[in-house]
């Protein structure tokens, strides 16, 4: 008897051309909500079947997500987290269909409750909305077993009440260590004082302090939620020439008008 796998392939920002020929695109990445206690605010996503010949069923769900000490997002059940606004939403369609080339738009809504206090220690609610594959595509592989092949797209979900942005963040420590088989990084300890999200880009630069050459690590993106406790980790060149050396990490946030800069210096022996 022929094995059948169901497959979900999961993806948070639009897919790629050649994925997207057999999947669905949804967007944009992430969506912002700006209200107060008991207002309603309206935004829209856009989901496409880019196929050529297959139909897509699909559903649309909300989760609950955080970030991890790394920033990788973590996915937990809807209205488990403190700062989950999952509940607050709805879509004007939770189920529909799309032909082959066939896009429509999607209302969200979101309702904050009357009773929210402006006070709430939780500055920003977050959730994640799903949009889901209901009908998978069957495939079969080397082996002749069926694998049915469905696809959800993740859209990130922001609510933060009205008032001044106020974003800050502290850099806690820096270290350098290796990694076997991966390298030698730089590790940037931070954590994030703000009533928003946050959205920035670490600079890391190396000064040799034998010869005065200065070498600039290509910049990373980041972003983070209030109270978020994170680690940067920053791979430094494999072909960097042993001596001593002073890091530069600095991280640019708030439009690139804020900077908090951390140093450290270390020797470095290269790999042979």
């Amino acid at each position: 008897m022929r094995s059948i796998l169901l497959l979900f392939i999961l993806f948070y920002i639009p897919f790629s051309s050649t994925i997207a020929q057999t999947g669905l695109t949804a967007g944009p990445p992430r969506v912002y909500f700006v209200t107060d206690p008991g207002q309603q605010q309206m935004q829209f996503i856009d989901v496409t079947n880019p196929s050529k010949d297959y139909a897509l069923e699909l559903g649309v769900s909300f989760e609950d997500w955080s970030y991890s000490i790394v920033g990788d997002n973590v996915l937990s059940a809807k209205g488990s987290l403190t700062n989950s606004c999952s509940s607050w939403l709805s879509v004007s369609d939770p189920y529909f269909s799309l032909a082959p080339g066939e896009s429509k738009r999607i209302q969200v809504t979101l309702n904050v409750p009357k009773d929210m206090s402006t006070q709430n220690e939780t500055p920003v609610h977050t959730s994640m909305l799903f949009v889901t594959q209901l009908n998978p595509r069957a495939r079969s592989d080397r082996d002749g077993a069926t694998i049915r092949l469905a696809v959800r797209s993740g859209i990130k979900i922001y609510h933060r009440l009205n008032g001044r942005e106020q974003q800050d963040i502290d850099i806690t420590n820096i270290s350098y260590l290796t990694v076997d088989s991966m390298g030698d990084f730089l590790a940037a300890d931070y954590d994030v004082h703000s009533n928003t999200w946050m959205e920035g880009k670490v600079r890391t630069e190396l000064i040799n302090q034998e010869n005065g050459k200065k070498i600039n690590i290509e910049d990373i993106g980041f972003y983070a939620l209030p109270k978020d406790v994170r680690k940067q980790y920053i791979q430094l060149p494999n072909d960097l020439p042993s001596g001593k050396y002073v890091a530069s990490v600095i991280f640019l946030y708030n439009d690139q008008e804020s900077v908090k800069v951390g140093e450290l210096e270390f020797d470095h022996v290269a790999k042979k």
